[in-house]
């Protein structure tokens, strides 16, 4: 038998065991790598094996955390319970039948009368809307008033459909002037609508904790279901007030603005009349309708502290907020 006929047998034999030897070697090295793997699993999930177990004493002292950013967490009392700091100790002359006296400051309750009495609020339901709309509207931003601002009853300042104006001067007329139109016009350019505003009215009385308030309107002309206590008109007002906004207009006395022809200019006069006859005075609001009476929000400060008092359906407004203020700042 020639060579060249047996030559190829042996090299047959050598490949067979060579591809024999590739398939246990490829099968040595999937075993190994599912045993890397599993071994790494167990080690990855160890941590959170331990993290279900309770933590030893000296862990929890020094790894306290939060799960959410301070602005998602529910906001803190606005104002502290209990019985009023005065109660029993003075007697005070105020003619209102619901009333309240707080510090500003802490947010500590000196003097109340059916502070939890909801009663019909006026126009002082434009505290919420200026808080929200400030919010919402950039202060220098024009708006293109709607056409049915100038549909809205009663107090208006005479903004006509298609005018373009500045949102700062809106603000000065909803707070000073009290404008009705400028309340419904700063709701729709919030929300888009009257009534997507009032949903967020109530959303944020809810949130802030008021709940003895409802609203049914943006500027307080409608009474029915339009409603607050002399406890939650302080609190909102003491919230109000941590946006500087806010209290630059409530302490505007007086301003004066330019405006498009044929006005050329307005002046919006406050009708808070406290701001001119009590030192310190420096907010907030009126209101009056046939039904809520005459309520002011009114705050003043003196030597650092600060004071709100609220009195609802009032025959003297000014003569009972300035008992009450004084009151607080004689018992410091």
């Amino acid at each position: 038998m020639s060579l060249d006929v047996l030559t190829p047998v042996a090299p047959r034999r050598r490949r067979r065991r060579y591809r024999a030897g590739r398939v246990l070697l490829f099968v040595l090295v999937v075993l190994l790598a599912g045993a890397a793997g599993v071994w790494f699993g167990r080690r990855a999930a160890s941590p959170a094996h331990h993290s279900a177990t309770p933590p030893r004493p000296q862990t929890a002292r020094v790894t306290p955390t939060t799960s959410q950013p301070a602005t998602a967490q529910p906001p803190s009392r606005l104002l502290s319970v209990g019985a009023p700091l005065l109660e029993g100790r003075v007697h005070v002359l105020v003619r209102a039948p619901a009333a309240i006296l707080v510090d500003a400051h802490t947010g500590r309750v000196l003097w109340a009368r059916r502070a939890h009495e909801p009663r019909k609020i006026a126009s002082l339901t434009k505290i919420m809307t200026a808080t929200l709309a400030l919010r919402e509207v950039p202060w220098q931003s024009t708006v293109t008033v709607d056409e049915r601002v100038p549909k809205v009853p009663l107090v208006k300042e005479g903004l006509r459909t298609g005018e373009r104006v500045k949102a700062w001067k809106l603000f000065y007329s909803l707070l000073l002037f009290s404008g009705n139109d400028d309340a419904a016009q700063l709701a729709i350019s919030s929300a888009g609508s009257i009534h997507g505003f009032l949903d967020q009215m109530n959303a944020e009385a809810r949130q802030l904790g008021l709940r003895d308030t409802h609203y049914t309107t943006p500027s307080g002309v409608i009474d029915k279901g339009n409603y607050s206590t002399p406890w939650d008109l302080a609190a909102l007002t003491r919230y109000a007030l941590r946006n500087p906004r806010f209290r630059q207009l409530v302490d505007t006395r007086r301003i004066e603005v330019r405006w498009a022809a044929p006005t050329n200019s307005k002046i919006y006069l406050n009708n808070n009349y406290l701001l001119h006859a009590y030192r310190g005075a420096n907010g907030v609001k009126t209101g009056y309708t046939h039904e809520s009476g005459w309520c002011l929000v009114a705050t003043a400060t003196r030597h650092g502290r600060k004071l709100i008092a609220v009195v609802l359906d009032s025959p003297n407004i000014y003569a009972d907020a300035r008992r009450l203020l004084n009151l607080g700042f004689s018992h410091a």
